[in-house]
């Protein structure tokens, strides 16, 4: 029976995973299109910082998926009175959803070790990559009239178009060698971002080159076409972004056991404290919505719908906004943790498990003494009028 009920759980549980996980990678990368088309990265930027991003959306879409799933299961097997013949036979509906919550509790160490380990690597893997992909490069920067600034190089132009890779009547003052300064004036220009940052390729059209070595007459001279190539900032911009650590998102779970017990001068203790148990809650409420979906999922006799499904959704997002509250009480106001995030989630626990005991006490109810018949329903000899007009 095991097997049968994790087989049927598969199909539906890897459907609903791809297509969260498709919604939620697929809304962020048109936020990142909105935020970075105009720096001209490339596509395996976006494709590197998705990447970064799975951890956190798995974190979120597995708890989801495996309520739709487990759900849809159970709905389908009472629907089709499979759970009324198991219960029949004397497998209570606990035994039925005891596979369900084992593979929740697989489910919430699987939870742990992204929550604790790989989600705080990958969030600050996220961010620095986001801030370079946003800094290198003058590209996202440069505007008609204004000056950029890198390095020893001084880049201005008249006419700048919306994505920053033409230039119109460009001037350029380059002190990259102490011996002299080059003035660069040209009709035309086409920076050329690289993907990885490094070097900036310049190609100016008819223009005119101007050397200043200060103690020399300065030269001038004319060319139709040449290329530079500029050094970006981006060296500067990895001296400057912080190390992992910085936050208490990006520590994981021993290191923020230790900065509790230890302290961490850059982080506030009751942030590290509200995020240590934000995180083994949200882990330890996992096994209990199997429990929630078995409960609902059952479909009353001669009932055409069920908002079953509906309550589960509000009660999960409930319950993750209840503690994220709590989190919030106790960064930012010292409260207990036992009291504002602890404490919901044993009422979470606790309901799961009332409703799924009602659900039990109500299919004993119905195989014990059988659904109320109208009179209607009834033939003249007092039987069921389905079971008289089918001769079963």
């Amino acid at each position: 029976m095991d097997r049968y009920l994790l087989r049927q759980v598969v199909p539906p549980f890897s459907i609903a995973l791809g297509v969260v996980m498709a919604a939620l990678l697929l809304e962020r990368l048109l936020v990142l299109f909105d935020m970075l088309a105009t720096n001209g990265s490339s596509m395996k930027t976006f494709v590197a910082l998705l990447s970064d991003l799975v951890p956190h959306y798995l974190g979120l879409a597995l708890p989801a998926a495996m309520c739709v799933s487990v759900f849809s299961v159970i709905r389908r097997m009472s629907a089709n009175h499979e759970i009324d013949a198991l219960t029949a036979s004397g497998v209570s509906i606990f035994r039925i959803c005891q596979p369900f919550v084992l593979t929740g509790a697989v489910f919430g160490l699987l939870a742990f070790s992204l929550y604790g380990f790989i989600q705080p690597y990958a969030r600050y893997d996220y961010r620095s990559a986001f801030y370079f992909a946003s800094h290198a490069g003058w590209t996202p920067h440069l505007q008609s009239k204004m000056f950029a600034i890198s390095d020893n190089i001084v880049l201005t132009a008249e006419t700048v178009d919306h994505a920053g890779s033409r230039l119109w009547h460009v001037f350029i003052r380059d002190q990259s060698d102490k011996t002299h300064t080059r003035y660069i004036s040209a009709q035309k220009g086409y920076l050329y971002n690289p993907a990885d940052g490094s070097q900036i390729r310049l190609d100016l059209i008819d223009g005119t080159i101007v050397t200043d070595s200060g103690d020399k007459q300065p030269s001038v001279t004319g060319f139709t076409r040449t290329t530079r190539m500029i050094s970006s900032n981006g060296k500067l911009d990895n001296e400057a972004y912080n190390g992992r650590g910085e936050t208490e998102r990006e520590l994981t779970v021993p290191e923020l056991y230790y900065g509790i017990r230890h302290g961490n001068p850059s982080i506030s203790h009751s942030y590290m404290i509200a995020e240590l148990h934000f995180r083994l809650a949200r882990t330890a409420a996992i096994p209990f919505i199997p429990i929630l979906a078995c409960a609902l999922a059952g479909v009353r006799k001669r009932q055409r719908g069920n908002p079953g499904l509906a309550i589960a959704a509000i009660t999960l997002v409930g319950f993750d906004h209840t503690l994220q509250m709590g989190m919030s009480f106790v960064a930012n106001m010292h409260m207990s943790p036992l009291l504002v995030i602890w404490l919901p989630t044993v009422a979470f626990a606790m309901i799961c498990v009332a409703m799924l005991i009602r659900q039990a006490g109500g299919i004993r109810i119905l195989l014990t003494r059988g659904p109320a018949l109208a009179p209607r329903e009834l033939s003249a000899d007092g039987l069921p009028r389905r079971i008289v007009e089918t001769g079963t």
